[in-house]
């Protein structure tokens, strides 16, 4: 059993071996994920040590202490979050050996091909089709809200397989290379100025059959493993106390006591409680996660992260008067990830927006909070047992 005094040992090994003073970047991360360091609870081979979950943080407090380079988890979250531990639990051996290291390292970007124009919230209503031709699968359609996917060299995708079942039945789960031809990638501007979501077109795009995840037809249920994944990974961040979004707003008050009003403290100071229960809801979370996969707990974080996150930074706005109301660029850009206290208040309060929307909205994950957690009954859904293609659209 790898304990803490083990990998204390193991991390001073790697810091003797490769100096973070004196080796580049790339080279020392891809020498931790050989020794095991970079996500400790995988396997031996696939960066990890068959260790408890919880003893990542030991790696990491001694890394950072050396000054150590990390693989900047912002930039490659999907890949992190979502893609890799779908590909662990799901891949075969020579997917898991292709995939996880340049993933990890940051070598290759992920995104995500779920949603389309009318599947978003019904995400098993899907119509992006996957034909099989012999050893390869041909697929065409259309997917929205693609974060990253002007960056991504891999995507993991869900599509349609078999139009005569009913819906959940018939997707199937691939990985799919970003460039190959049939890809195209384009921008969606945002109210922000900016376009870090895409649209993404199919044509004729050819999937080798070794690049399915899982069984035919069992689509739904390998997404599934996503899915609880991304929720977890937006809503459970780790962060510190007035980390995130409540931060610049407690600066601004203690910086500047002549915006400062009692109904605006009432109110920062109902939001700091919110804010600081759901940082430590996230750390037990993550606690929980240390025995299994993560469950339906997720949602209620997401869903927790996006309200707070409309409210406290439209209580920014309003606290900095007609300061919040000026917006610092609208210049047009595809930023590789986004920053919500690296900009101004007016950024924030825009870019909130979309919290409800992207990694599940919120109503649809009320629903799952209502029926996976507090176990009322289910809504009435007709479709469950019809075949795809004679669902009205």
């Amino acid at each position: 059993m790898t304990d803490a005094a083990e990998l204390r040992r193991r991390t001073k090994e790697l810091l003797a071996a490769q100096p973070p003073a004196t080796t580049g970047r790339l080279d020392f991360l891809r020498a931790r994920f050989d020794a095991g360091l970079a996500w400790v609870h995988f396997p031996q081979g696939l960066g990890g040590l068959d260790a408890p979950r919880s003893l990542q943080a030991v790696v990491d407090a001694e890394l950072e202490a050396a000054g150590a380079p990390d693989n900047d988890p912002r930039r490659i979250g999907i890949g992190l979050g979502m893609a890799a531990p779908t590909i662990l639990r799901y891949g075969t051996e020579e997917q898991k050996q292709r995939f996880l290291r340049p993933l990890w390292t940051g070598e290759e970007v992920w995104c995500q091909l779920f949603s389309e124009p009318g599947a978003g919230s019904d995400l098993a209503a899907l119509g992006t089709r996957a034909v099989r031709e012999g050893d390869h699968w041909v697929v065409n359609g259309q997917k929205v809200w693609t974060s990253s996917a002007h960056l991504a060299r891999w995507a993991i995708l869900i599509a349609r397989t078999d139009p005569d079942v009913p819906k959940h039945r018939g997707i199937t789960y691939f990985v799919c290379d970003m460039t190959d031809p049939g890809v195209e990638v384009r921008p969606l501007r945002q109210i922000t100025g900016e376009a870090e979501f895409n649209e993404v077109f199919l044509t004729d795009v050819r999937i080798p059959d070794s690049r399915r995840l899982g069984g035919i037809g069992d689509g739904w249920r390998v997404a599934q493993t996503t899915l609880n994944n991304e929720r977890v990974a937006i809503g459970g961040m780790r962060l510190p106390r007035e980390g995130g979004m409540i931060g610049p707003v407690c600066r601004t008050w203690r910086e500047r006591p002549e915006l400062r009003t009692h109904d605006l403290h009432q109110r920062l100071l109902k939001l700091w409680v919110e804010a600081e229960v759901a940082r430590l809801t996230g750390e037990r979370l993550r606690q929980q996660l240390v025995a299994g996969q993560p469950g339906p707990e997720g949602a209620g974080m997401k869903l927790a992260f996006a309200r707070l996150n409309q409210e406290i930074s439209g209580l920014e706005v309003e606290l900095r008067g007609e300061e919040g109301l000026l917006y610092d660029d609208w210049t047009m850009r595809r930023p590789e990830l986004v920053d919500f206290t690296g900009r101004d208040a007016g950024y924030r309060y825009l870019r909130s927006k979309g919290n409800s929307i992207e990694g599940g909205t919120s109503e649809v994950l009320l629903n799952i909070v209502a029926e996976r957690v507090l176990g009322l009954p289910a809504e009435p859904r007709t479709d469950k047992d019809v075949a795809w293609k004679d669902l009205s659209r």
